[in-house]
């Protein structure tokens, strides 16, 4: 399926979690490495009938994508990550959010351990989605913030590469499989999806390691903003973070002059929405999403 049919696909799913669910089946990510997990490569050719399904018969669909959004994205993309390997691919969880224990301290944490039923082999997957901000350094190198400037993508994915999704290897960790009766080898994964941000006026470069067709953004700081700039745009709240957002009705200027305010305010980063109106529909689309920070960020 190519970029824009999935979209067109999205935009005709109404409920949120199953449109967000169906973003993440497909999701461009943000680290191409031999550990990638692409869950596009294991989906059966009916995944889009099924959620249109679901999204047509709610009592239909799975009991996590019927409670209600939580705002702390990282544990409603872990929920929809669950009913993603569960529901659609048809595979076993066997270990979620377990953690690993040395002399009575934590020492880390297994995001999922699956049951690869098409390759029939274990898996330990870490998963995060990221959202992360081009800053170019006065030597020339991009930095890549996160919204809350303590978070860098070369720290994340090296994190991720070189701890996360290696924990499986410890002692103290072959211990917690053994008592879940894992006593085979376990192939390490990482799921990454997200998207970055490109400054409006200044050249940044990517990582190599990032692929090609990853999503991006825009991002400006609050003053450089002017009031013609914001004429169509929505604000994006969490968890609508996750996926292009789309409505019914014009988007309203009072809501993000509101929240330009918090912005300056609080000083915190907020993400906006582009729109433009289907014609055909009436229904207005995400075309663009833009980051407006502090001036003091990062």
């Amino acid at each position: 399926m190519d970029a824009k049919t999935a979209d067109n696909h999205l935009s005709k799913l109404n409920t949120p979690a199953i449109r967000h669910l169906a973003w993440l089946c497909r999701a461009p990510q943000l680290l191409h490495s031999p550990l990638t997990f692409e869950p596009g490569r294991y989906l059966s050719e009916d995944v889009d009938s099924k959620l249109s399904t679901w999204d047509c018969n709610p009592d239909s669909a799975p009991a996590l994508l019927r409670e209600a959004p939580q705002n702390r994205l990282g544990f409603y993309f872990e929920r929809l990550y669950r009913v993603l390997l569960e529901d659609l691919l048809g595979w076993n969880i066997l270990l979620q959010n377990r953690q690993i224990q040395s002399n009575g301290r934590t020492i880390g944490e297994l995001d999922f351990v699956v049951h690869n039923r098409t390759d029939d082999r274990i898996e330990h997957h870490e998963i995060a989605i990221k959202y992360y901000l081009g800053v170019p350094e006065p030597d020339g190198k991009t930095l890549w913030y996160g919204p809350n400037a303590t978070d860098r993508l070369d720290l994340k994915t090296d994190r991720m590469l070189g701890q996360q999704s290696q924990r499986t290897q410890l002692p103290e960790t072959r211990t917690l499989l053994g008592e879940a009766g894992i006593t085979g080898p376990v192939t390490p994964r990482i799921f990454l999806p997200g998207y970055l941000f490109y400054p409006a006026d200044q050249p940044v470069t990517v990582p190599d390691y990032v692929p090609a067709n990853h999503l991006r953004g825009r991002w400006c700081y609050l003053s450089q903003l002017k009031s013609s700039d914001i004429a169509s745009w929505v604000v994006l709240n969490k968890p609508h973070w996750i996926g292009p957002w789309s409505q019914g009705k014009a988007p309203e200027t009072e809501d993000v002059f509101a929240a330009l305010n918090k912005i300056e305010r609080h000083s915190i980063p907020l993400l906006f929405a582009s729109l433009d109106s289907d014609s055909s529909t009436g229904v207005w689309q995400e075309n663009d999403r833009i980051f407006v920070v502090p001036d003091n960020w990062p």
